[in-house]
């Protein structure tokens, strides 16, 4: 990354910034609203160029997940909370033993997963269809404190990554018997494949494990310097962007196999590991955010860099893009919260 060269293209100047005086461990764009997860108790929501702070949980929040319609967190004093663009807040659930939330997820037409320990809960849409008849959500109880929430994009299915493997559980199927997807070690971390056929997990050490579920072979995608913390899809499908590395790392899933028997493709390199990555919704860009404050603007099909922050004091902790992408927003460990207008 040459990122002092005139001949670096930049969007810098296209940044609006807003302290949020607190470490930013999410961002979502909701709508009109761009909104910044605090590492304790509140939002800082950000609409029409006026910011301001949205008090939603009783102390830390461990977990959010949006799905441009509203936001979904989950904090230590048992609490799920849903907020919208407005900013209006409303409770999803209280885990009834004020266990930490410590995972969520959002799901199709609007359904909400969340974990406390071992034990994994959905709310779909119309609350009341996909409950017991005891007037409880479905529950399942995995075989060790759950590492991670992710929903299917076919079908309503949900997948609870733990030690040893992940569980494929379908809520709204009683009757159904979870399935099993076994290999060794802590995944902390999951995500689907656009098109449903594989499952991807990040494991405590630098590795990810994938399973093509047609028939849960195996995969496995080394090569890292650090655990992976961040994962995203390409818009259309063929590449899974991650972290890990001083550079971005991009899986192969074009073909029936997915990555097996590939090797990555690596694009933007720089002296600080890559932190967070976010896939451009519609076109062949990644915004790839690092230890030292970069984020780079990474075009796939030729590995162009447009320089959208310039290097500072603090990790880059948050990226998103809007639906459209034309706005990106951005969090940093010491509160920088920006919104990039690239429309």
């Amino acid at each position: 990354m040459t990122q002092g060269s005139p001949d670096t293209a930049s969007v810098v100047d296209r940044a609006r910034h807003y302290r949020a005086d607190a470490t930013i461990v999410s961002a979502h764009i909701l709508g009109a609203s761009a909104v910044f997860v605090l590492g304790e108790e509140a939002l800082l929501m950000v609409r029409d160029g006026e910011s301001r702070r949205v008090a939603i949980h009783g102390g830390a929040i461990l977990a959010a997940a949006a799905d441009g319609e509203r936001l979904i967190t989950g904090g230590d004093d048992g609490r799920v909370m849903a907020t919208d663009a407005a900013g209006a807040t409303a409770s999803v659930a209280t885990d009834a033993k004020h266990r930490w939330i410590d995972h969520v997820a959002v799901g199709p037409a609007g359904a909400v997963a969340w974990s406390a320990g071992k034990q994994a809960f959905v709310r779909a849409a119309k609350g009341a269809e996909q409950r017991t008849r005891k007037g409880a959500e479905p529950m399942l109880e995995a075989p060790s404190t759950v590492g991670a929430l992710t929903f299917s994009p076919k079908g309503f299915r949900l997948a609870v990554a733990h030690y040893n493997g992940a569980t494929l559980w379908f809520p709204n199927a009683a009757k159904a018997a979870p399935e099993t997807l076994a290999w060794k070690g802590s995944h902390l971390a999951a995500t689907f494949s656009p098109d449903g056929r594989f499952l991807i997990t990040a494991m405590q050490e630098p590795t990810l494990h994938g399973w093509r579920l047609s028939d849960q072979k195996d995969m496995r995608m080394q090569g890292y310097a650090a655990r992976v913390r961040s994962l995203d899809w390409t818009a259309d499908g063929k590449w899974l962007a991650s972290s890990g590395s001083t550079q971005l790392i991009l899986w192969p899933f074009q073909s029936k196999g997915g990555p097996m028997g590939k090797t990555p493709q690596m694009l933007a390199p720089a002296e600080a590991p890559v932190e967070r990555v976010a896939c451009h919704p519609t076109q062949g860009v990644v915004a790839v955010g690092y230890a030292d404050g970069l984020i780079l603007l990474v075009r796939l099909p030729d590995g162009a860099e447009v320089l959208a922050r310039k290097p500072a004091a603090a990790p880059v902790t948050a990226l998103s893009w809007n639906h459209d992408g034309t706005l990106l927003a951005f969090g940093t460990e010491d509160g920088d919260a920006g919104i990039v207008d690239l429309g």
